[in-house]
């Protein structure tokens, strides 16, 4: 029988504490769940119970989970943490912590904005897998398929594996990620032993509170600029953009058609807008629902969407073949979702982007760019260029 939900006592927002949200930062510790969004900062310490992984659906697992919770740990106020990879057949790492420590957003936290003290230099070294102009081939040929009908859209990724001959230093690269983007989405969380998903996403798959839920998705992408001048013309011109305005509108589609059935109500506004990290240029749509069943979760929206086109492409099945077919490497949990759901059914899931695994001394890092039939090879290996920027930065490394 599926476990009622309860009344949400769970995540009320924090009150705002100087120097509360940057205390949870520094307090991580590899084995640690750690997850900052826009509302709130998450600290999840020990593993009081795991999400298992077997044939029943996984909304079905953590509503368990979370209903038996309470008994298990003592604490009425359980929340299910941690990461679900990109493969529907692979396992989750979720797991209801064994103590949670919360405060407001590291954005609202003045003392987010202290520099980060450096660590000892580490001359890392870079293997591109696949390399840069391998991937250039594979772009091509994917466009020529797709210019051909044989799909709409896919999504490619390639990987830097990174190594410098002693583990990484896990805790200061999550901080400096949250220094480089405080408003977005930072999270480490552990993906097995020894294995440690780390990372700074700007992509909201999509939340609830209470009856309502908020989608954010991001698709069609221009690396940032030094230069003002430049940097805001190619703002402008992403704005423009033939060949990223319909990359955009597939995914925004495809996330419209997977949340109405489960609203009431569900606003996608005509045009998207502009939102920027450090390193990139997106085009954002958010959109947002009322719940016609209160009843239904946020894992039970998140799974609905995974994985989105701007993640895998369209059709999805087709894409996913195609992926296979050219990435010489398991996603593992890059391009999942991580993130946290309440007993109530509250909660926030981010698509896994902008991230890295670490395993012992390894760290391997991920990008990817939305190929359609206007793509060239040369944009979008520039693209995924860029945003392996925002790890390279933090780990003190170059491509």
């Amino acid at each position: 029988m599926t476990a009622p939900l309860r009344a949400s006592t769970v995540l009320p927002a924090p009150p705002a504490v100087l120097g509360a949200a940057t205390a949870l930062l520094d307090a991580y510790r590899p084995g640690d769940r750690f997850l900052a969004t826009p509302r709130r900062t998450l600290l999840g310490e020990g593993v009081a119970v795991r999400v298992p992984h077997d044939a029943r659906p996984l909304t079905e697992r953590v509503r368990e989970v979370l209903a038996d919770a309470p008994e298990r740990t003592g604490d009425p106020g359980a929340v299910v943490m941690g990461s679900v990879p990109f493969s529907p057949d692979a396992p989750p790492a979720l797991a209801v912590p064994a103590s949670l420590r919360t405060a407001p957003a590291l954005v609202e936290d003045p003392l987010i904005a202290l520099p980060v003290a450096d660590g000892p230099r580490r001359d890392w070294q870079v293997r591109e897998v696949p390399s840069g102009a391998e991937y250039g081939r594979a772009v091509a040929d994917a466009a020529a398929r797709i210019r051909a009908g044989e799909f709409d859209k896919v999504v490619l990724a390639r990987t830097l594996e990174l190594t410098c001959g002693q583990e990484p230093d896990l805790p200061l690269m999550l901080r400096r990620l949250a220094r480089r983007d405080p408003g977005g989405y930072t999270f480490a969380v552990p993906t097995g032993p020894r294995r440690t998903l780390v990372g700074a996403s700007p992509e909201l798959l999509v939340s609830r509170r209470g009856a309502t839920l908020t989608a954010n998705p991001l698709a069609g992408s221009l690396p940032r600029s030094t230069d003002l001048a430049e940097d805001v013309r190619r703002a402008h011109s992403l704005l423009e953009s033939p060949k990223d305005l319909h990359e955009h509108a597939v995914v925004v589609e495809a996330v419209r058609e997977a949340l109405a059935p489960f609203c009431s109500r569900i606003e996608v506004p005509e045009h998207p807008t502009l939102v920027n990290t450090a390193a990139m240029w997106h085009l954002s749509t958010t959109v947002t629902g009322e719940l016609a069943d209160p009843g239904t979760t946020a894992l039970d929206l998140a799974s609905s969407l995974h994985p989105t086109p701007a993640v895998c492409g369209t059709p999805t099945g087709l894409a996913r073949e195609v992926i296979a077919g050219y990435e010489p490497f398991d996603r593992g949990a890059y391009t999942g979702m991580v993130g946290w759901q309440d007993a109530s059914g509250d909660g926030e899931w981010v698509v896994t982007i902008r991230c890295a695994e670490a395993e012992g001394a390894l760290l391997r890092l991920f990008a990817g760019a939305g190929i359609v039939g206007a793509s060239s090879a040369e944009a979008e290996t520039a693209e995924t260029a860029a945003k392996f920027r925002t790890f390279l930065n933090a780990v003190g490394a170059a491509l």
